[in-house]
């Protein structure tokens, strides 16, 4: 009989990726956070070059010098003192993730998660052999946590917290006194913070608040290109952080996980901070004309509730239809054409929830929103 690690078995697979397995082709694509724009032309035009002039080898651990201090640049207007030492480039955010938590987990610690959460962050946390603390963030606070939550929490074997502003899947994002009572929550409590914040370039309404910026020293950020510069297939992100010990420790793991990053594909990112820096820009304004359709869509039908988000590209309305769970009317959407993701596919908090993403077009939207509204007012009939 073949055996499996009691690790292996905890992990299941993902609702959002089993409701996109069963969509068929005419189903309206709510469904994954993935830009429906191309990464610039500079970028995929320089990662042409690149490979043609032989630049198909491993690289150093933390990445390409250059492009360090060109991301370190990024920053400067937060912290002056960055340089490409506190820089490390990962296959994608995901793999920064999985470095932060081999660096500060041991067996038995655990580390406060936001629920509804990004569906990685607990297995990710399992696989380097840690636990997962979950803390609520509720509609009515526009998904952002209380204090008083965060104390009930965390416990002696708590390590660090976990803080997703701009949020998947919720769209939640922090103002300056939320963030700045987060960092005190941490500050007073001596853990680490990690500040996912890779949707930092697609807000809507007022500038990103960072907690980057915020006077503490035990902060680390993840960060990926995916989202920002629509380059979701190509696998690369950085961590960031002002703690020197820290980005050694990083660096070293980032070794054992992956040894190195893409070599090319580096010097295409390099090209497009350098060459269109105000991409994402540019995509938001988009997001942002989409955002206020579909939130002006869902709420205007009746027993739905939707949070207009300042960030990201997801709505997490709330939805009630008596006698049907979340996960059930995702799949009464999916039989009539539109492919979303059921709320409790980002923790038992997301039940009574929807999550759509609006990285399709205007037309889609509309197209979509028809069919949601036909399927929730035969529902209620």
């Amino acid at each position: 009989m073949a055996r499996f690690s009691e690790r292996s078995k905890q992990i299941r697979p993902t609702g959002v990726r089993r409701m996109f397995d069963m969509a068929g082709d005419d189903a309206v694509q709510f469904g994954l956070g993935e830009p429906d724009f191309q990464p610039p032309n500079q970028a995929i035009e320089a990662f042409y070059r690149a490979m043609k002039s032989g630049k198909n080898k491993y690289t150093s651990t933390a990445g390409l010098p250059e492009l360090r201090r060109e991301i370190a640049k990024l920053w400067h207007h937060r912290n002056s003192s960055l340089d490409e030492s506190n820089v490390c480039i990962t296959m994608s955010g995901t793999n920064a993730l999985l470095d932060i938590f081999l660096a500060i987990v041991d067996p038995g610690n655990n580390v406060l998660i936001p629920e509804p959460y990004f569906p990685l962050y607990p297995p990710d946390l399992t696989i380097c052999g840690g636990e997962a603390n979950f803390y609520p963030c509720h509609f009515d606070n526009g998904f952002v946590p209380k204090i008083s939550d965060l104390e009930n929490r965390i416990n002696e074997d708590t390590v660090a917290i976990l803080y997703n502003f701009p949020s998947n899947p919720t769209g939640g994002n922090v103002n300056h006194q939320q963030r700045d009572e987060l960092v005190s929550f941490a500050k007073e409590n001596d853990i680490w913070i990690i500040s996912d914040e890779v949707y930092d370039r697609i807000v809507y309404d007022s500038p990103h608040v960072s907690f980057f910026e915020a006077g503490y020293d035990k902060v680390v950020m993840v960060q990926s290109f995916s989202k920002t510069f629509a380059m979701t297939g190509w696998r690369i992100g950085y961590l960031l952080s002002a703690h020197s010990q820290m980005m050694e420790e990083l660096t070293k793991m980032q070794y054992y996980v992956t040894a190195c990053s893409n070599d090319a594909m580096q010097y295409a990112v390099l090209e497009a901070l350098r060459k269109t820096p105000n991409y994402p820009e540019e995509m938001c304004k988009e997001f942002k004309s989409r955002r206020d359709l579909i939130c002006s869509r869902l709420n205007s039908m009746d027993g739905v509730s939707c949070h207009v988000p300042t960030g990201a590209f997801y709505v997490f309305p709330r939805i009630d239809i008596p006698g049907f769970s979340s996960e059930e009317l995702a799949i009464k959407l999916l039989e009539n054409g539109v492919l979303c993701s059921p709320g409790t596919a980002f923790g038992p908090a997301g039940e009574g929830h929807l999550r759509f993403a609006y990285t399709i077009s205007r037309k889609e939207i509309s197209k979509g929103m028809d069919r949601v509204e036909k399927v929730l007012t035969e529902l209620r009939r």
